[in-house]
Formats: structure tokens, sequence, C-alpha cells
């Protein structure tokens, strides 16, 4: 064997143990890139053991902003069950991904049994069907809720790779009031068009025609209780203004005994001797409170019971101590009320008849002055009654408003 020979055994020897630890190396890569877990990596020297170093620490790296972004997946779907209206995440095929609990309460979804299935499977409705379809999402969308007896507000709202949020906020108690405010306007609107027209003809006849003294007296006395009639109802309308808009009421001392004798003399007055009006007075107390709030709250339910009683009914104003606080009861012989119109009683404007209450010359106003007036003061209205045989109102005080009666000075 010649000296060339010799070398190139030699070389090829080299060589082939040099690829052979190259393979053993790669071998230890493939076993420890394949591990589940992160792990040290195995010991290796020269170059290998520089590229096991650089892979472990891009691997700890990795694996730490995969941590990162679980985290903030988790602390982002926390934040989204925070809030306290429905966030629905929809691909870009409007198919759910996840919703947060209030979306499953609202909207009747489940993240589970409706992921990947288009919305519009779950909120089955042609008007939000109409809002995908548009794709204009710049205003909110106005829908029943599945189940029924609310109103939700929807929009959609896009963001990463098209996909987008559901968003879901109930808003039945604003829709509430609006609707009660519309009513308002409409209730007081009406109950002042009827007197203003009727003094509007009697101005428009005693300014054309030329009427004698005799005449001309008797219009203006048709005018006077229309007059006097939008005179109560704007009086009314302040008195309820200010309840809902004023501070808490002062703590005074409310002399009981000489307000409730006075509230008795207006029933009678209104009564004109039709009907028999008693007060009882078991326990001696006094009020804290803002006096005119409560002469107001006790005055309307006191003539309320004059109105709806026919003559020679009897009202009886009662005041006693109980265990829990005060009471003051007004309960007559009247018409009474149908149940089914007990729970709106307290509401502006209602009436279980327009036409009485216009007769006796109610503004609808006063059961709701009496119910603002009373929470001001921590107090509740019950009311009992039995169609045909009376009513009874009752302002129930807790005894912290309550105080050990003492003489009226002078």
């Amino acid at each position: 064997m010649t000296a060339l020979e010799i070398i190139l055994l030699l070389a090829a020897a080299g060589l082939g143990i040099a690829l052979l630890r190259q393979l053993r190396e790669l071998r230890k890569l493939r076993r420890w890139a394949s591990q589940p877990r992160l792990s040290d990596p195995p010991e290796a020297g020269g170059a290998w053991g520089e590229v096991f170093n650089l892979l472990h620490r891009h691997r700890r790296a990795t694996l730490k902003r995969r941590r990162e972004l679980a985290q903030l997946m988790v602390r982002s779907r926390r934040g989204a069950q925070a809030l306290p209206y429905g966030v629905a995440v929809l691909d870009a095929g409007y198919r759910l991904d996840w919703c947060n609990d209030a979306a499953r309460e609202q909207m009747g979804l489940d993240p589970e049994r409706d992921r990947k299935q288009p919305i519009v499977n779950m909120v089955r409705a042609p008007e939000f069907v109409e809002y995908l379809r548009a794709a204009d999402f710049s205003e909110p969308l106005r829908l029943g809720s599945p189940g029924g007896g609310r109103t939700l507000s929807l929009q959609i709202v896009a963001f990463g790779d098209e996909e987008h949020l559901l968003l879901s906020q109930d808003v039945t108690g604003a829709e509430r009031v609006e609707a009660m405010r519309r009513d308002f306007v409409a209730n007081v609107s009406h109950e002042l068009r009827t007197p203003l027209t009727v003094l509007s003809g009697f101005l428009e006849t005693i300014q054309d025609l030329k009427l004698d003294a005799g005449r001309i007296r008797d219009y203006v006395g048709l005018m006077a209780p229309q007059a006097e009639r939008m005179k109560r109802l704007i009086d009314d309308l302040l008195t309820l203004s200010a309840l809902e808009h004023a501070p808490p009421p002062d703590a005074e001392r409310i002399f009981l005994q000489p307000l409730l004798q006075r509230v008795r003399a207006e029933a009678e007055a209104l009564s004109a001797g039709k009907h028999r009006v008693s007060l009882e007075i078991a326990g001696a107390s006094d009020l804290l409170g803002a006096e005119r709030e409560i002469a107001s709250a006790f005055t309307n339910l006191a003539t309320n019971a004059v109105r709806y009683t026919p003559p020679g009914g009897e009202i009886r104003l009662r005041w006693k101590l109980t265990s829990s606080g005060g009471e003051f009861s007004v309960e007559d012989s009247g018409i009474g009320i149908d149940p089914e119109h007990l729970p709106r009683l307290t509401e502006r404007f209602y009436r279980v008849d327009r036409g009485r209450s216009r007769e006796t010359g109610g503004t609808g106003l006063g059961l709701s002055i009496v119910k603002h007036a009373l929470a001001r003061h921590q107090a509740v209205l019950d009311i009992d009654s039995t169609p045909g045989k009376g009513s009874r109102f009752t302002a129930r005080f807790p005894s912290a408003r309550l105080k050990a009666a003492q003489t009226v000075a002078g």
C-alpha cells in the first residue's frame, strides 16, 4: 500500500468518525427538541454546544411569550366577564368563538355548545340578519331579547384579522323611562288642553260679542274653575319635581297631632258635610322630616278618600305606633279598586276612572307625590282595597323617624 493510499484511508476514517459524531449530536438534538416539556440541553462541546445553548434560550423565550400571551388571554376574558354588558367574539364569518356570561344570559348563547355556529342561528331575528347583511355598524340595533320581556342594544365592532365583537346591553330600563317620559308629556298636554280650550273659547266669545255685564260675569264664573284646575296641575307638577330633585329632607321635628288635625280639617272642607270624617291617634309621637312634604302626602291620601267615596260614606284617619315604627292610615267606605290597578296607582296620571277623577278635581299626580314624599322619609305606602267596599292606604314609617311627642309651644 502506497503512502497516498494510507493517507486517503486515514482521511476517510477521520471523516467517518467526524460524520458519526455529527450524527450522534444530531440525534441528541432531535431527542431534546421533541420533548413535550423544556429541559436543560444535552452536554456537547464545540459548535454543537453553542447551537444547543442558542436553541435552549430561543425555546425558553418562546415559552415565556406563550405564557405571557396565555395570561393576557385569561386577563382579557376575566375583564370581559366583569363588563356590565354582553361580549361575544365572532370570526370573519360571524361564527361564535367565545362569549361572556352576560352575553350567555342576554342572548341565550352557550360558548361550548354554540362554538363555531353562525350567530344568526342563536339570535333569530330578521332585523339582526339585515343588520349583519348591511354591514353598517355605526349605530346599535335595538332588539327584543330571545327570551322576551326586555330590550337589548346590539352593536358589532370589528377588530383584529376580520374578527368582530358583538356587544349587547340591556336597555329595558332606559326604554321604560323613555316611554314614561313620552306618556308624561302626552298626559300633561292632554290635561292642559281641555281647560285651555274652554278658556280660549270663552275669551273669544267675550271679545267678539257685545255682552252685558251679567253675561260676562257668568262666563268668567265658568272660566274660573278651569283656571283653578290648571293651577292645581302646575302646582302638583312643581311639587313632584321638587321632591324628585331636592336634597334629603332635614330631620326637623314635625308636631304630629296638630298636623293630623289640619289634615282632617282639609278633608272635611272638601267633603262639605257629605261624609263622616273621623281621626284617631293611638300613641303619642312626633315625626322627623320635612313637614311640608309629610303634610302634602297625608293631605293627598285624605282628600283622595273624599273624592272616591260617595256621599254618606265614612273616612277614617288613624295614627298608631307599631313594633317597627309608626303608621298613618286612611280608610274609606268608597268604591274600591280592582286588584289589577293596584300596582300602577302611584304612576303619574294613572287613573282607574279618568272621568270620575276630572269630576272630583283630581290631577292624577296625588299618589305619585305621596310615594316620593314617603320614600324621602324611608317610609312605604301599602294599599288594600276591595271593589265596592272601600280602600285603606297606609304610610309606614321606620322607628328612626319617630320622636316622643312634645307639646307645641304657645
